[in-house]
């Protein structure tokens, strides 16, 4: 697999390269906070700065997301997880690079929302115990919501301690919107994403095989869904409502979104 070198030491057996951050994840990592500079100086095109900012910031959130995933069923018994390379934070390693990362940051660029991206493939067998299955689902969803209330927190008090220029807040306030949508997206109950995998262990066998039927097409329900006038108008209130609650100042998600569009300025 790429990791088997010669005097590697070996953690529960398998070889402690296969636990190290890929260069890919370093260079997304080392891009987000260039960008952040950039944009908190005003460097160059502000515009095309804060869109380097959120879309690195939001690659960067989906390779935790999907290494939370990752670990947990590492922790939980598939051993080779290790060995697909999920643990090195490498986005190019999940299943679907299209579905994965691509596609994400086509809608996060046109609808300003953080769709579901990334897939770890897991080995399901290797894990006992339906409680365990749900853990390794609900991983992945419990990383947005943290880095939700992370970001939330640094707008609300931010801005007050160190002031700064309005374009990085908003590059933050959009980057906190997108992980609170991804957050209710990922907690859905859909076949395929994770609030369906996360209740799919506890169904009975006959419903489990009707779930299983329609997974593979959960992204297409999820457009579906939100295609319909009335459920994608009940899901953005409640996003909406929720965003009020948290605190997070719309007027900087709406402009960081008009931002991120630097070819229409």
């Amino acid at each position: 697999m790429g990791y088997d070198r010669p005097g590697d030491r070996l953690v529960l057996g398998v070889p402690r390269a296969a636990f190290r951050p890929s260069p890919v994840f370093l260079a997304l990592v080392a891009l987000f906070v260039a960008s952040g500079v950039l944009t908190w100086h005003g460097f160059g095109n502000v515009r095309f700065d804060v869109f380097l900012f959120v879309v690195s910031g939001w690659l960067v959130s989906l390779c935790l997301h999907e290494y939370a995933h990752a670990v947990v069923a590492y922790r939980s018994g598939d051993r080779d997880i290790a060995h697909r390379g999920y643990l090195t934070l490498n986005p190019l390693k999940y299943t679907n690079p299209l579905l994965s990362i691509v596609l994400p940051v086509v809608v996060v660029l046109l609808g300003g929302i953080g769709l579901p991206g990334g897939a770890v493939w897991v080995d399901r067998h290797a894990i006992p115990g339906r409680l365990r299955h749900t853990l390794v689902s609900l991983a992945g969803p419990a990383t947005n919501v943290l880095f939700t209330l992370l970001l939330v927190a640094v707008l609300l008090t931010g801005p007050q301690l160190v002031g700064g220029p309005l374009e990085f807040w908003a590059g933050v306030g959009l980057l906190a919107f997108l992980q609170l949508t991804a957050s209710v997206l990922n907690l859905l109950p859909v076949p395929g994403l994770d609030g369906g995998n996360m209740i799919q262990p506890w169904l009975s066998p006959a419903y489990r095989r009707m779930y299983d039927m329609f997974a593979p097409f959960g992204f297409i329900l999820l457009f579906a869904l939100l295609w319909n006038p009335r459920i994608g108008g009940w899901f953005f209130g409640a996003v909406f409502s929720v965003a009020d609650f948290l605190g997070l100042p719309p007027q900087l998600y709406v402009l960081g979104r008009e931002l991120i569009r630097f070819w229409q300025g």
